[in-house]
């Protein structure tokens, strides 16, 4: 994880009729998280701020993280391409195999679900074809199976998992829409009304689902299929495009 810098609000966001973030109230709901993640059991790395890049909190979008293999991503905004350097020195000393995506690709980790030893790889305007192939590619040859997801025709959706999750077994949370694979025909999705579609990025952390505050229908829904939920406040993350997934890269 990287707490935001002071240089935060100066990120990209397609959000900004929700307001300018205060900083002191962003870094609160950031040592929330942190906290939350421990009490889940997890443990904590927290890198530095980097002011140098405004959106390097957003860690997720870095690197994709699988128990075989480590994946350093080329973010799809130039203005991003900077992070990853600290990332790959970070995850040196946790990931024994750690591979990079090279040019012409380009992947955002936000476009990766992984749902068991099955990843889905959305196609958007930050992860293209070839970054897609060669992920696809990567992760195949450390004996899991991919398949792509083209959301590139969906305006509300930046990333893959603005509009999925994977809750475990065979739950998913997902946005009303969303494109269906045939991977998933024996899901059982949960879905989630436009109204409420920033709900849809939640992350299953252990025996708990950490989710954005502020939602009770898709809480009460999430609740009814048994789930043990952390409601976290992330209106400061909202208000520049993050949601829960894209605070911390996860790996066991």
């Amino acid at each position: 994880m990287r707490p935001p810098g002071r240089s935060y609000a100066n990120g990209l966001t397609s959000s900004g009729h929700l307001g300018r973030p205060d900083l002191s109230r962003t870094l609160d709901q950031h040592a929330q998280y942190c906290a939350a993640l421990r009490d889940c059991g997890v443990h904590v790395t927290a890198l530095p701020p980097d002011e140098r890049f405004p959106d390097s909190t957003f860690v997720e979008d870095t690197a994709v993280i699988a128990e075989r293999v480590a994946i350093v991503t080329r973010p799809g905004a130039s203005s991003r391409a900077g992070e990853v350097s600290s990332i790959a020195d970070a995850l040196a000393s946790m990931c024994p195999t750690l591979e990079r995506i090279d040019p012409p690709g380009t992947l955002d980790g936000g476009d990766i679900c992984q749902v068991g030893e099955h990843f889905f790889i959305g196609l958007s305007a930050r992860t293209n074809a070839e970054g897609a192939r060669q992920l696809a590619a990567k992760l195949v040859a450390h004996g899991y199976s991919c398949s792509t997801i083209d959301i590139r025709s969906n305006a509300s959706l930046l990333h893959l998992k603005t509009g999925i999750a994977w809750l475990g077994d065979r739950l998913c949370i997902a946005v009303g829409g969303f494109p269906r694979p045939p991977e998933m025909a024996h899901f059982e999705i949960i879905e989630v009304d436009a109204v409420d579609a920033y709900a849809a990025n939640c992350v299953r952390v252990n025996d708990a689902v950490l989710v954005a505050a502020g939602f009770p229908a898709v809480s009460k829904r999430l609740r009814s299929a048994g789930l043990a939920l952390c409601e976290l406040d992330m209106s400061e993350f909202r208000k520049m495009d993050g949601g829960l997934s894209c605070l911390s890269l996860r790996l066991r």
